[in-house]
């Protein structure tokens, strides 16, 4: 199939794979609107945008209606943002537990059910979250972003099955560790909190990978335009990895 003409829209657009993937589907003639919080580095991919909170359901809903206004009903809806903060589980408090939840797991859930509508009047639609490999097995000090994350899998799974007669399909990406902002993030949290080099906390990541490299941006992308073709139209349900056989 064509996306030229079809409306996608992606959260966490700014910057990283939000991004990445924001203009992927753009260069193939899709009608994007990215969703962020944070208005200068929306403004600075070119394509139309949103401000919004996605922990928010309601503003959620009056974001993508908004964009309704400009770009037409919803086909594609990527659930991207996303943030981690590491802290060993014994000082994990409840409002960081909240906190992870609500960005990583209940943000996909609200762009979902406000896109929902759209996709199943068309008979088509794409429900995309970008997950995490931490979706998929543990990683310690990190446990409210990987709970957070299987829930996402968990919620993938259900949906799946629940739309599976109306056209939409519903599927999660896991990458592992991606080149990005939030990475150099990470990065400098260990450097911080180890007294490790830069150097040593990127190869104490990397150690995981079976390739000894990080997941570039493009990738994930990618696997998103590739779940919308024809040739994924049955691919339903799936938690897809992508860390060069991590997991």
């Amino acid at each position: 199939m064509t996306l030229a003409g079809k409306h996608v829209v992606v959260t966490g657009g700014g910057s990283g794979v939000g991004a990445e993937t924001a203009q992927a589907f753009n260069r193939q003639g899709a009608r994007v609107t990215i969703l962020g919080r944070r208005e200068e580095p929306l403004k600075a991919q070119g394509l139309s945008y949103q401000l919004c909170d996605v922990t928010n359901a309601e503003a959620v809903a009056k974001a993508l209606d908004a964009a309704r206004q400009q770009n037409g009903p919803i086909s594609v809806a990527v659930a991207n943002a996303g943030a981690v903060e590491s802290v060993p589980f014994a000082k994990l408090s409840q409002d960081q537990m909240q906190s992870m939840l609500a960005v990583n797991l209940i943000g996909v859930a609200n762009l979902w059910q406000a896109a929902l509508g759209d996709m199943k009047a068309s008979g088509w639609g794409r429900m995309i979250a970008v997950a995490s490999t931490a979706g998929l097995k543990g990683y310690p000090y990190v446990a409210g972003y990987s709970a957070a994350k299987h829930g996402v899998i968990g919620l993938t799974r259900s949906l799946a099955i629940e739309f599976g007669q109306t056209g939409v399909t519903v599927n999660a990406i896991c990458p592992s560790f991606v080149e990005t902002p939030l990475l150099e993030r990470s990065i400098e949290t260990i450097v911080r909190k180890t007294g490790l080099s830069a150097e040593d906390a990127r190869a104490s990541l990397i150690a995981g990978n079976p390739q000894q490299r990080f997941i570039e941006t493009d990738e994930v992308a990618g696997t998103a335009l590739w779940l919308c073709s024809d040739a994924a139209r049955s691919v339903n349900g799936q938690a897809i990895s992508l860390s060069g056989g991590e997991v």
